[in-house]
Protein backbone atom coordinates (compact mmCIF):
# COMPACT_ATOMS: atom_id res chain seq x y z
CA UNK A 1 0.00 0.00 0.00
CA UNK A 2 1.45 3.00 -1.16
CA UNK A 3 0.47 6.47 1.15
CA UNK A 4 0.77 9.83 -0.29
CA UNK A 5 2.48 11.52 3.13
CA UNK A 6 5.28 13.44 3.98
CA UNK A 7 6.52 14.81 6.75
CA UNK A 8 9.39 17.80 7.30
CA UNK A 9 10.43 19.54 10.53
CA UNK A 10 11.93 22.85 11.04
CA UNK A 11 13.37 24.93 13.93
CA UNK A 12 13.51 28.96 12.77
CA UNK A 13 15.33 31.15 14.22
CA UNK A 14 12.20 32.23 15.96
CA UNK A 15 12.38 29.13 17.77
CA UNK A 16 9.32 27.86 17.19
CA UNK A 17 8.72 24.51 15.90
CA UNK A 18 7.71 23.47 12.55
CA UNK A 19 5.67 20.32 10.69
CA UNK A 20 4.98 20.77 7.74
CA UNK A 21 2.59 18.06 6.53
CA UNK A 22 1.92 17.29 2.82
CA UNK A 23 -0.30 14.47 1.26
CA UNK A 24 -3.43 12.97 3.34
CA UNK A 25 -3.34 12.87 6.89
CA UNK A 26 -5.50 9.90 7.95
CA UNK A 27 -5.95 6.62 10.55
CA UNK A 28 -2.52 4.90 8.28
CA UNK A 29 -0.59 8.51 8.61
CA UNK A 30 -1.90 10.28 11.60
CA UNK A 31 -0.01 8.45 14.12
CA UNK A 32 3.55 9.82 12.18
CA UNK A 33 2.26 13.10 13.09
CA UNK A 34 1.40 12.36 16.76
CA UNK A 35 4.85 11.13 16.91
CA UNK A 36 6.64 14.23 15.72
CA UNK A 37 4.01 16.58 17.39
CA UNK A 38 4.78 14.54 20.76
CA UNK A 39 8.65 14.53 20.29
CA UNK A 40 9.22 18.36 19.69
CA UNK A 41 7.12 18.34 23.02
CA UNK A 42 8.90 16.59 24.70
CA UNK A 43 12.21 17.52 23.46
CA UNK A 44 11.27 21.32 24.92
CA UNK A 45 8.76 23.20 22.35
CA UNK A 46 5.75 25.15 23.57
CA UNK A 47 5.42 26.56 20.53
CA UNK A 48 4.45 24.73 17.36
CA UNK A 49 3.51 25.48 14.01
CA UNK A 50 1.22 22.82 11.86
CA UNK A 51 1.73 24.19 7.96
CA UNK A 52 -0.73 21.81 6.25
CA UNK A 53 -0.11 23.90 2.91
CA UNK A 54 0.44 21.08 1.05
CA UNK A 55 -2.26 18.78 2.73
CA UNK A 56 -5.40 17.28 0.63
CA UNK A 57 -7.23 15.73 3.22
CA UNK A 58 -7.46 15.77 7.17
CA UNK A 59 -9.88 12.77 8.56
CA UNK A 60 -10.98 12.78 12.18
CA UNK A 61 -8.11 10.75 13.60
CA UNK A 62 -5.79 13.44 12.02
CA UNK A 63 -7.87 16.00 14.02
CA UNK A 64 -7.60 14.06 16.86
CA UNK A 65 -4.20 14.73 16.95
CA UNK A 66 -4.10 18.27 16.39
CA UNK A 67 -6.66 18.90 19.24
CA UNK A 68 -4.56 16.23 21.38
CA UNK A 69 -1.55 18.69 20.71
CA UNK A 70 -3.81 21.52 22.21
CA UNK A 71 -4.60 19.99 25.53
CA UNK A 72 -0.27 18.94 26.02
CA UNK A 73 0.58 22.65 25.57
CA UNK A 74 -2.32 24.72 27.27
CA UNK A 75 -0.70 23.56 30.58
CA UNK A 76 2.65 24.08 29.55
CA UNK A 77 1.26 27.70 28.34
CA UNK A 78 2.31 26.74 24.77
CA UNK A 79 0.52 27.67 21.58
CA UNK A 80 -0.79 25.85 18.37
CA UNK A 81 -0.68 27.48 14.75
CA UNK A 82 -2.24 25.71 12.01
CA UNK A 83 -1.39 27.28 8.12
CA UNK A 84 -3.62 26.67 5.92
CA UNK A 85 -4.72 27.49 2.86
CA UNK A 86 -7.16 23.87 1.45
CA UNK A 87 -10.63 25.53 0.85
CA UNK A 88 -11.93 21.71 2.08
CA UNK A 89 -9.27 21.80 5.29
CA UNK A 90 -10.78 25.52 6.25
CA UNK A 91 -14.64 24.13 6.15
CA UNK A 92 -14.24 20.70 7.99
CA UNK A 93 -12.58 22.63 10.44
CA UNK A 94 -15.68 25.43 10.24
CA UNK A 95 -18.08 22.46 10.26
CA UNK A 96 -16.21 20.95 13.80
CA UNK A 97 -16.02 24.59 15.41
CA UNK A 98 -12.45 23.34 15.56
CA UNK A 99 -11.64 27.08 13.85
CA UNK A 100 -12.58 28.32 17.41
CA UNK A 101 -10.04 26.48 19.28
CA UNK A 102 -7.21 26.46 16.68
CA UNK A 103 -5.26 29.65 15.40
CA UNK A 104 -5.31 29.19 12.17
CA UNK A 105 -3.30 31.43 9.43
CA UNK A 106 -2.50 31.28 5.09
CA UNK A 107 1.36 30.96 5.61
CA UNK A 108 4.18 30.15 7.78
CA UNK A 109 5.59 33.40 7.98
CA UNK A 110 2.08 34.58 9.42
CA UNK A 111 2.55 31.92 11.86
CA UNK A 112 5.58 32.69 12.83
CA UNK A 113 5.37 36.36 12.80
CA UNK A 114 1.91 35.94 15.51
CA UNK A 115 3.95 33.69 17.86
CA UNK A 116 6.60 36.39 18.08
CA UNK A 117 3.95 39.14 18.86
CA UNK A 118 2.35 36.95 21.47
CA UNK A 119 5.96 36.47 22.88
Amino acid sequence: MTFDFSLTEDRPASGAHVIAVAGEVDIFTAPELKRAIGGAIDGGARELVVDLTETRFLDSTALGVLIGAVKRLRPLEGRLMIVNTEPSTAKTFEITGLDQIFTIVETRDDALLLLAARS
